[in-house]
């Protein structure tokens, strides 16, 4: 039987770990325990991954990219209407809802790593391109409380299939964010 290539061995091991710390958590799952689970030596994963927070940035690295160039084409470009930046947003966070709920269940082991401080920076600037740069203090309110309710649902109702999920999720979104949904561009 053929060896598998190296970036299919670190494909097999990014997905058996966000199982595990899905499942366990990030601190209580060691790499021995994903090396274990995909019936590799230490040494091995160690080639792939310096560390489990390597392994954990490398986990969560596509959506960090893809939020951010999200922000930065609305930042630099026509901003779009709160339901369309909400649609966009709300389709990247579903393309990696299992990181999302990943984020969500362990961030004190991600505060460590300086991912939770950039997500505060994506919220930040989600409820400027939201409500505008100087939004009344009801206003950000307004948009912050849209941003969490669509990540909850992301989370919590994960096993709605996305045709029901996506336009129930939208239209709660734009109701907390109230007359600023109807804000154009």
């Amino acid at each position: 039987m053929p060896r598998p290539r190296t970036s299919e061995t670190r494909e097999r091991i990014r997905a058996a770990a966000l199982e595990l710390f899905t499942r366990h958590g990030i601190r209580q799952t060691s790499l021995r325990q994903i090396a274990e689970h995909l019936g590799l030596t230490k040494p091995a994963l160690y080639y792939h991954f310096a560390s489990r927070d390597d392994l954990v940035v490398s986990l969560v690295q596509p959506l960090v990219d893809d939020v951010e160039s999200l922000l930065a084409d609305d930042e630099q470009t026509a901003p779009s209407t709160p339901r369309e930046l909400l649609g966009r947003y709300f389709d990247i966070s579903y393309r990696h809802r299992t990181v999302t709920a990943l984020l969500l269940r362990d961030l004190g082991a991600l505060s460590e790593l300086g991912i939770v401080d950039r997500i505060l920076g994506w919220r930040f600037r989600l409820v400027e391109l939201l409500a505008g740069r100087d939004a009344s203090v009801a206003d950000r309110a307004r948009a912050l409380v849209a941003l969490g309710g669509l990540g909850d649902c992301l989370v919590l109702l994960g096993d709605t299939p996305v045709e029901t999920l996506r336009p129930a999720a939208l239209d709660a979104a734009c109701s907390a964010l109230g007359p600023l949904a109807d804000r154009q561009p």
